[in-house]
């Protein structure tokens, strides 16, 4: 095997004394003694941009120790699981931390998920008790029939208009109760939270932490990447998911930073420039988002010569990042899935480090990161200094770290198949490390497949390359068992409409666009690995209809099963470009 080294430097923010703490309630709990009056958290309310609901530290910690002391009053067995279905909002904070102070686990639940699977986590964690909150309508009308009728259902402000009488009410709630006083005392070791995976194959696995995990994490980060209470940052993917728990949640009851919140996706920018974040991490289907936007204003010639300008040119960069709203930001994060480093170059000219890192949310978030100084796109950095890499025989990934799961929840036998008897993570990704220990992920193991033709095919880092192009939003590459592989790809918002509006002559240009495009990727890998043929597909993949995670990711199985019975045809026709629902 070979053995990956870490080296990321150590630097300590703390401003507090964390000598004593033993979780990140501890931590909260600190700030809320240094900072009362200061603001934590900032959430629209909807209806106008100044309709806006603040709660200071003091104001937080008050009233989720008000639920915590209501939950109480429900005499559950200690350790109980409690649901938490909601889009980011204050009170998923405040909820998550009324569970631990009350003694309890939190059992978070993706806002977009089929009624079945809402089912099978409630049934699965044997949940007592679910916080229903911020909800779009159409979701929340599919997984309403999810949540047992006899089960208690605590509704957060801001949560659909169409719930059950039998829901009680937050704010019904918060008026009557007086705080928990005192609060139950959590143990490192006991567990804090199931978070299930995305479940793309199968029912989903139910990834268990304690409060160790949790805070030991937190803590490396910081002495990896120093942020402290002037911070500010805004949380707006999935809080179901480890890593915007970890970015939005944890760090915040670490480090006592400011916490802003999304209206909606229409109003994302506006909330974004009302945050301006100086920690902001994305995935790279929104970075590549953002850049489109930019393409839109500003096409990408004019934009390259204004940036030769050097007086210009200082003038232009600064205006870009103010329209993002990113113009404060000092550590843009990326993760989920491979950047392509023309996007993170073309970031970096315009001041902004991208910086990419690695982590599951079976070792919640903490195995990789890229730093400002030893950056290097393509790689998802060096280990942190307390986390072991090693590259095993067969290329897999395997980590070992203090944010290390406790396993899977009531799998034994899915435990031991990811956890290796000394005690490294098997990531199923495969990979290879750089002179200075930089970690380069190469492919997926389980997604790895082989030609007709005997030849293996990793998807991943060819999908990579088709994106790299302003009129690709997503791709999936496959071809398992045929003579060859092929790319499904979906059109960025932009050509999409175009396509659709623009008849004949548009379809012509955006055909020889992807005919070169494709000659420049199967150019650029092994030869086996070329694509015989592109697909533009029409229909649109979401985490709403399966076909994407939570995290924008793409579900390859199923994407790939969408569209099998088209492959004979697709490749029998020996064209280039094939438009496909159109």
């Amino acid at each position: 095997m070979m053995f990956c080294g870490g080296g990321i430097s150590s630097v300590s923010a703390s401003k507090i004394d964390y000598s004593d703490v033993t979780t990140l309630i501890d931590c909260f709990e600190k700030w809320c003694e240094q900072n009362p009056d200061a603001q934590y958290l900032c959430q629209p309310m909807g209806g106008s941009a100044s309709n806006l609901k603040f709660h200071t530290f003091s104001e937080a910690r008050t009233e989720a120790l008000k639920m915590a002391s209501h939950i109480a009053s429900l005499n559950l067995e200690p350790g109980s699981k409690i649901g938490l279905m909601s889009k980011n909002c204050s009170w998923w904070f405040l909820a998550d931390m009324a569970i631990a102070m009350a003694g309890h686990v939190t059992i978070p639940i993706y806002p977009t998920l089929t009624a079945d699977t809402v089912e099978y986590i409630i049934d699965h964690s044997e949940a007592k008790l679910c916080f229903v909150g911020k909800l779009d309508v159409a979701p929340w009308a599919e997984m309403k029939s999810g949540v047992p009728a006899s089960m208690p259902v605590i509704s957060f402000p801001l949560c659909p208009a169409d719930l059950p009488e039998s829901y009680l009410k937050w704010d019904s709630i918060i008026a009557k109760e007086t705080p928990l006083n005192p609060m139950v005392k959590r143990t490192p070791e006991e567990l804090a939270t199931i978070i299930y995976t995305s479940g793309s194959t199968g029912k989903p696995k139910g990834v268990m932490h304690n409060f160790k995990t949790m805070l030991d994490t937190t803590a490396g980060f910081i002495r990896h990447t120093p942020l402290n209470s002037q911070d500010r940052y805004i949380s707006y993917l999935p809080l179901a998911h480890g890593m915007e728990r970890w970015a939005g949640l944890c760090f915040s009851q670490y480090v006592g930073n400011q916490v802003y919140f999304v209206d909606s996706l229409d109003t994302f920018v506006q909330d974004l420039n009302r945050a301006r974040p100086t920690l902001f991490v994305s995935v790279p289907r929104l970075w590549t988002k953002f850049q489109m936007g930019v393409f839109k204003k500003l096409p990408p010639a004019k934009l390259d010569r204004l940036l030769k300008i050097p007086i210009v040119s200082s003038i232009v960069k600064k205006k870009i990042l103010k329209g993002l709203g990113l113009d404060c930001v000092r550590l843009a994060g990326s993760g989920s899935a491979p950047v392509p480093k023309e996007l993170i170059d073309w970031y970096n000219s315009l001041g902004l480090k991208l910086l990419e890192g690695y982590g599951m949310t079976e070792n919640f978030n903490y195995s990789h990161m890229n730093t400002v100084e030893t950056a290097m796109a393509g790689t998802v950095g060096k280990a942190y200094d307390d986390v072991t890499c090693r590259i095993a025989e067969d290329g897999e990934i395997q980590v070992k770290t203090p944010g290390l799961m406790m396993g899977y929840y009531k799998n034994q036998e899915a435990t031991d198949e990811c956890i290796t008897s000394d005690g490294y993570l098997r990531t199923g990704d495969q990979g290879e490390c750089d002179s200075m220990g930089r970690l380069k992920i190469t492919g997926r193991t389980k997604e790895i497949f082989k030609t007709s033709k005997g030849k293996y095919v990793a998807p991943s880092p060819i999908e990579t390359k088709f994106i790299n192009h302003a009129m690709v939003e997503l791709a999936c590459v496959g071809g398992s068992s045929y003579p060859a592989a092929h790319a499904l790809v979906q059109l960025s918002e932009d050509w999409k409409e175009k396509a659709e509006a623009g008849g004949e002559d548009v379809r012509k240009e955006i055909t020889a666009a992807m005919e070169k495009h494709l000659k420049t990727v199967n150019e650029s890998v092994d030869g086996h690995e070329a694509s015989q043929f592109v697909v533009i597909i029409k229909d649109v993949w979401l985490p709403d209809n399966g076909l994407l995670t939570p995290t924008q990711k793409i579900v390859r199985k199923k994407i790939e099963a969408k569209y099998a019975d088209n492959n004979d045809s697709w490749y029998g026709s020996r064209t280039a470009v094939i438009w496909h629902g159109w």
